[in-house]
């Protein structure tokens, strides 16, 4: 049974990480969003960056670009399954800077501006840099193309 689960799950229908990238991706793409666009009540470019600013993280226009863009087109790059591996390495990274600069001082719990959320999503962007994208992906549809060339 264990097998047939395993095989069902994995191999046959692709759902081996598809629902960590696609959760993980929304997530990052709205995030990124809110950093670049201001939507969904994000600050948008200018206030990002002056946010940034605020808390030491200079020059602040450039590191809202880097880390909005990380977010948005990092987690759009997920959801498609594209370049999944160097995609979920830069988010780890920026998540991990998102933990020291901001959330660490704050303890664990969200409810107090705390890391949690932002470890949940390292600890997935780690998973995916390690397992890479899965079955049901683009990176697999293109490693499969090139193996039959």
């Amino acid at each position: 049974m264990k097998a047939l689960i395993n095989t069902l799950v994995t191999t046959k229908l692709g759902l081996d990480t598809l629902p960590l990238r696609v959760g993980a991706g929304v997530i990052f793409t709205a995030h990124g969003a809110q950093k670049l666009f201001a939507w969904f009540g994000g600050y948008g470019l200018e206030g990002t960056a002056g946010w940034m600013e605020s808390i030491g993280l200079a020059p602040g226009t450039l590191m809202a670009i880097l880390a909005g863009s990380a977010e948005f087109f990092g987690g759009l790059l997920l959801i498609a399954g594209l370049l999944v591996r160097p995609t979920s390495l830069v988010l780890a990274i920026t998540m991990l800077v998102a933990i020291v600069t901001v959330h660490l001082q704050n303890g664990l719990f969200m409810a107090n501006g705390g890391y949690e959320f932002a470890l949940a999503l390292l600890v997935i962007t780690v998973g995916l840099a390690v397992r890479g994208a899965g079955s049901l992906s683009l990176d697999k549809l293109l490693q499969n193309k090139l193996a039959n060339q």
